[in-house]
């Protein structure tokens, strides 16, 4: 690793340049075909930031899911559900489930979860040689590989795509595959972290922390860093006479830990109740609207404001030609102060709008009344204006709402705000098209391009202007005007927050417009990542860009990976490539994540996140420990940043094809007596993902406007693991008498004419009724209620929200379900059979009916897709 911080695109891009590689020549396991390398098209090594939206789904008590197929991690219900003809209460749903068949695994939030134990064996190792002194001998905290194991379950914000590593560089650095892990900063762990309420010990060489993997002189408490080797003291904290006593030390026994900073910034600090600290929160409401819209808004608005705290500061401002600031201190009245849209409001201006007489920002137990009243008096448009071409002032709206978050600060200078975040969520009904940052109602006007050009670096400029002041932007759009979603999206992105399209005002926008508002949210983040000398960071894509910090002066070898967290909330993920830069001559490689942030309670938080890895010769052994999911997930989001457009998707899809190629080429073996090739049987669910991933929403032509898959590509690339596995591969629910579900592969053999499905896409949710089922007026309305009960508890804590869309069987909207869906119906009955299991409990009569069903078209299945790249697809697990 250079001894210097390397320069990278600012905005985009974050890593570290392998250094020149080490030409040891590498053995290959088996005979294999030799295409040409897959090399995969330069690309920006850092993702504009968005949010990412949800994290782990908890389901509660509901819908219960059941399947004879089902592992260990599933569910098994104990006696035959009693027959439903009526609607059916919240059923029982119990823990997140094992699908019945094998297109892909279902993990809960922790892939391969092994139960860990704090009192780990401490086994003493021998003292490297110079730091012996007789007296004093190193003990190293964890020894064993299932030690290793336990550690990675106890650390879910760090999901890796392989637990091992390959010694051998041209094994590991394959790109087809590659090596990374999935890092949520964020996310609230189950039990909650180890906290220390002091200042961590760092390497003095190269800033690392202490940790659970280091080495202890147990004499003089000096500590080894995992990463530099660097000895460093303790001031005697680690000074311990048997090496359980260290297991007394959170951040020598635990792989993730939290301290809280006890500096002299905050003296007497004392955390303090949620309520008492929550952010304030500005409205900003498009009055633009024809009245349909308009009435589902209100609707929306009115569910949004009683579902606050009652602590929780409102501000509303509204924009049409002119921007519209809400006084709140009339109760049961609005009434507004009107400033100029077609200008960016002066000083002056607004020193006088905040010193005036109004209250702008009032607790919701104060204000309940009068915003009700605000809302209620909301008109739709009366002009005969198309709703593209009506003025819409929406940059200065946002401006004034910065102002009014700000209050009074006669030096124009940023005031810290207590309690994380502000928030600005704007609720658009069309596209800025009057003032600072507008663009023309018509793109035919002559001077389009500059005026867009103009337009996005000035919304930009407010995004980043507003991260400065430490507030997220939220845009929330909905209705069927275009909204320009390339001008809106620079100003949701440099803020850290994020651009959601709905159909309309309704409940999917009220559901956004609630969790926007309640996430979760740090502030002030930085990520430091560092690694063992054998590892480099290659590209890191999530919601944040290259750190500029200078720790030189505090540590001179210091060559972390810095990266400014946009915001800190729990639904964001980074993904994080990895590669070796030799052939590795040590057993383990070292990781280490280090997040520093402002948590709600205004307490200043170091995250540290240390993973060991156990370094192998065995690509067997290799293969074992790589998890197909998290390495798909990675792999989708390595593809998605480059397909910026549509021409890049169609561009994507193709390597998906190459990617499968060269993985088997490395790791597959050729069938005897054959020209196939069997893909490695133990990756045996990532052919699958990557099928879907090519042909759904996100590099697929499911989607009618390029608006909609930028919108979905953004929120994809800033999602946490759950999220994105479910926009890169559906899940698919059968439901059974009784409200139960089985949980079955998303082929289309499941549109079975008697029964009701679920398929959970990530950002959309559908229900589709066999259209036997939906015949019988009392089954129907039962398994109707039961799959939207379902389908509210899958994405309960889910941001964004998805829409919920439910349809019968042969209506046009089935369309979107259906594209969903592998066409699996166009193979042999016994591929059907080994990756559908469920056809063999259908009769004979009922197989004939089910084929004929089905309409011939030339998408290909996933198993000829398989034959046509020749490669056999491996067996279901």
């Amino acid at each position: 690793m250079a001894d210097h911080q390397p320069n990278f695109p600012a905005g985009y891009s974050v890593g570290i340049a392998p250094s020149t590689p080490e030409p040891p020549p590498s053995r290959r396991p088996d005979p294999k075909i030799s295409p040409p390398p897959f090399t995969p098209p330069p690309g920006p090594i850092f993702a504009p930031p968005t949010i990412q939206p949800p994290p782990n789904q908890i389901l509660s008590p509901s819908p219960s899911i059941k399947s004879s197929q089902l592992s260990a991690n599933g569910v098994r219900t104990g006696g035959p559900p009693p027959h439903l003809s009526t609607p059916p209460g919240p059923p029982v749903f119990s823990s997140p489930v094992q699908p019945a068949a094998v297109p892909f695994r279902t993990s809960p939030a922790t892939p391969q979860p092994v139960a860990y134990s704090s009192m780990s064996s401490l086994s003493a190792s021998p003292p490297p040689s110079g730091f012996s002194d007789g007296n004093n001998e190193y003990q190293r905290q964890v020894s064993t590989d299932g030690d290793d194991m336990a550690a990675l379950s106890d650390a879910p914000n760090v999901l890796l795509s392989a637990r091992k590593v390959l010694k051998q560089k041209k094994l590991m650095n394959v790109p087809s595959l590659g090596f990374g892990a999935l890092v949520s900063p964020g996310r609230e762990v189950l039990h909650g972290p180890q906290i220390i309420q002091r200042d961590p010990h760092r390497c003095q060489n190269c800033g690392a922390y202490a940790n659970l993997y280091c080495n202890i002189l147990l004499g003089s408490g000096q500590w080894q860093c995992i990463i530099c080797r660097n000895l460093n003291g303790s001031e005697g904290e680690y000074i311990a006479s048997t090496k359980d006593q260290l297991l007394n030390l959170p951040e020598l026994a635990f792989p993730l830990v939290d301290f809280i900073q006890t500096t002299n910034r905050r003296p007497g600090f004392i955390p303090v109740s949620d309520s008492r600290v929550s952010a304030p929160i500005v409205i900003v409401i498009d009055d633009s609207l024809d009245e349909p819209h308009l009435q589902h808004l209100q609707s929306s608005l009115h569910a949004f404001i009683d579902s606050l705290s009652p602590t929780t500061r409102i501000g509303i401002v509204s924009y049409g030609r002119t921007v519209s600031v809400y006084d709140l201190s009339e109760p049961s009245i609005a009434s507004a102060d009107l400033l100029p849209g077609h200008v960016s409001p002066s000083q002056d201006a607004l020193k006088q709008l905040v010193y005036g007489t109004g209250i702008y920002l009032s607790p919701i137990h104060t204000a309940l009344p009068v915003a009700h009243s605000i809302f209620s008096s909301l008109r739709p448009y009366k002009m005969n204006v198309p709703e593209g071409s009506r003025d819409r002032a929406m940059g200065v709206a946002i401006e004034v709402a910065l102002a009014v978050i700000q209050g009074p600060s006669p030096s124009g200078e940023m005031t810290k705000k207590p309690g994380g975040s502000s928030r600005v969520i704007v609720c658009a009904g069309g596209p800025n098209t009057y003032g600072p940052g507008s663009v023309p109602h018509s793109f035919s006007h002559p001077n389009y391009p500059h005026m867009e050009k103009t337009a996005l670096k000035w919304m930009e400029h407010l995004g980043r202007e507003a991260h400065r002041r430490n507030t997220v932007i939220d845009v929330l759009c909905a209705g069927t005007c275009p909204v320009r979603v390339p001008i809106l999206q620079p100003l949701a992105k440099s803020s850290g927050g994020v651009l959601v399209l709905h159909d309309d005002f309704g409940e999917a926008f009220g559901v956004n417009l609630q969790r926007a508002s309640t996430r979760a949210g740090g502030s002030h983040g930085l990520m430091e990542i560092r690694c063992s000398d054998d590892v480099s960071v290659t590209q890191v894509i999530g919601p944040g860009e290259e750190a500029v910090t200078d720790n030189h002066e505090a540590f001179k070898n210091d060559n972390a990976v810095a990266i400014q967290m946009l915001s800190v909330e729990e639904t964001q993920c980074f993904a994080v490539s990895m590669e070796t830069r030799g052939n590795l001559k040590s057993d383990f490689v070292y990781l280490q994540f280090g997040i520093l942030f402002s948590n709600l309670y205004q307490a200043d938080i170091t995250r540290v996140i240390t993973v060991r890895l156990q370094a192998v010769d065995s690509v067997q052994a290799y293969l074992d420990s790589i998890n197909d999911e998290v390495a798909a997930v990675l792999i989708a989001k390595r593809s998605l940043l480059r397909a910026k457009n549509f021409n890049d998707a169609v561009d994507v899809r193709k390597t998906v094809d190459e990617r499968v190629k060269d993985i088997t080429s490395k790791f597959g073996s050729q069938m005897p007596k054959s020209k196939l090739y069997q893909f490695p049987k133990e990756l045996c669910n990532l052919p699958e993902l990557l099928f879907h991933l090519k042909r759904g929403p996100l590099l697929g032509s499911i989607l009618g406007h390029e608006d909609e898959r930028s919108v979905l590509r953004d929120i994809f690339l800033n999602a946490c693991f759950d999220l994105s596995l479910r926009m890169v591969a559906p899940r698919c629910l059968m439901h059974r008498e009784g409200g139960t579900f089985e949980e079955l592969p998303a082929h289309d053999l499941v549109m079975q004419s008697d029964a009701a499905v679920v398929l959970d896409h990530g950002t959309d949710v559908f229900i589709w009724l066999g259209a036997e089922l939906s015949a019988q007026e009392g089954r129907s309305a039962a398994a109707l209620a039961a799959c939207r009960t379902l389908a509210e508890e899958l994405t309960e804590l889910r941001f964004p929200a998805p829409r919920i869309l439910a349809f019968k069987e042969g209506s046009s909207q089935a369309r979107y379900f259906v594209s969903r869906l592998i066409p699996a119906h166009k193979d042999p009955p016994y591929e059907q059979e080994a990756r559908f299991p469920q056809l063999r409990t259908l009769s004979t009569e009922q197989r004939t009916k089910l084929k004929s069903s089905f309409i011939h078209f030339d998408e290909p299945s996933f198993c000829e897709w398989m034959r046509s790249l020749k490669v056999l697809a491996p067996e279901p697990s």
